[in-house]
């Protein structure tokens, strides 16, 4: 019996049933009722980079036993698995808790996934140590000192994008990748600032879109809920700006010679932050007022719709040949991408197009 992750379920789940076990932590129970008055539970069941939705009816034996176990309890259900235009569902399925040794290999999560964001983690560290200004290379080291354990398990989202246990060192990694790039393109930019924005842009979801050490469950956060992630994150800069000066009077009296002044540099910092979802009605309390702003803003939105539209072919129900359904928040019906040309396909082409042309068939 094949053992998927909840991803590889929903790509090898259709109309036809599909026998097969998936080890999940369960995140929700809530109990609903049918349009007649019955009692039903809809459990979300989740792992390190997916979830899904099941519901338990009530004449089931599962009804009153899933309820008896904890949220957040970790489970391995076994089941004929199909897909509908209502997701994924079973029929004679079953679960158990999964044992501690299980467990542990449960929370490494993906092998691949785990082995990306290692070497994104890499590239974020590299990059940040390469800043040349000595106030955002020190500010870019105490952050990653004091919370880069807290980030590394981090979400980009709660949904939409990147919205997995360590997704945002997979948004941050490649959006640093991208602000090298446009920064080799116009070299006008500072480098170094964008760099250090890209890390800190959403360093206050860190209190929105965390996980617990212990599982694949965002928690909530009061001040998440209460503030959001652009001031909880113009606020940890803030403290950790002068916790940075504090900590050695020496240096930053050095500081004090250099151009641009401290100052200077800590509200452009601080704007990328306060401007880096563009417009006042996302959420954003100014506007991108420096070319470093608008490159953050846009390197963003690029990867986190890139990583939306990556999700939608993986999953969105099929319309027609090569059209793929809409999906939310993206603004239309996908169309399959088009193939990259390689010079090894012109030549194989070309060398079909000469058998056909001299009837050779002998040669296939």
């Amino acid at each position: 019996m094949p053992h998927y992750t909840i991803s590889e379920l929903k790509q090898n789940t259709g109309e036809n049933p599909t026998t097969a076990t998936v080890d999940t932590q369960l995140q929700k129970c809530v109990t609903k009722t049918t349009k007649s008055g019955k009692p039903y539970l809809q459990i979300t069941l989740t792992d390190a980079i997916d979830q899904f939705s099941l519901k338990i009816w009530e004449n089931l034996p599962q009804f009153s036993a899933i309820q008896s176990i904890d949220l957040d309890s970790f489970i391995r259900l076994e089941g004929d698995w199909i897909q509908n235009q209502y997701g994924i569902d079973a029929n004679r399925w079953q679960f158990r808790i999964l044992n501690e040794g299980e467990i542990q290999n449960f929370l490494i999560g993906d092998p691949e996934t785990s082995k990306l964001q290692a070497n994104d983690w890499n590239d974020i560290v590299k990059l940040t140590s390469s800043i040349s200004d000595p106030r955002l290379n020190q500010l870019c080291a105490l952050f990653i000192a004091e919370h880069g354990l807290k980030f590394r398990r981090t979400a980009a989202a709660r949904k939409n994008h990147h919205a997995r246990r360590g997704g945002m060192v997979e948004h941050v990694a490649q959006m640093m990748r991208s602000a090298v790039a446009l920064s080799g393109v116009y070299p006008e930019l500072n480098q170094d600032l964008l760099i250090a924005g890209v890390l800190f842009h959403d360093s206050g979801k860190l209190w929105e879109n965390t996980y617990d050490e212990r599982g694949f469950t965002q928690a909530y956060d009061m001040q998440g809920e209460m503030l959001g992630h652009i001031p909880l994150g113009l606020s940890l800069v803030d403290k950790l700006w002068d916790k940075m000066i504090s900590s050695c009077v020496a240096t930053a009296t050095t500081w004090e010679k250099l151009t641009p002044k401290n100052d200077e540099v800590r509200i452009h910092l601080l704007h990328l932050i306060a401007s880096h979802h563009g417009t006042l009605e996302f959420g954003s309390p100014t506007l991108p007022r420096t070319p470093e702003a608008q490159v953050l803003h846009h390197i963003d939105n690029i990867d986190a719709k890139f990583e939306m539209m990556k999700q939608a072919y993986r999953t969105a129900p099929e319309l027609a040949p090569d059209i793929q359904e809409k999906q939310f928040p993206l603004p239309a019906n996908l169309i399959k991408p088009l193939t990259h040309f390689t010079p090894e396909m012109a030549k194989a082409t070309a060398f079909v197009e000469k058998a056909v042309k001299s009837d050779d068939l002998d040669l296939f």
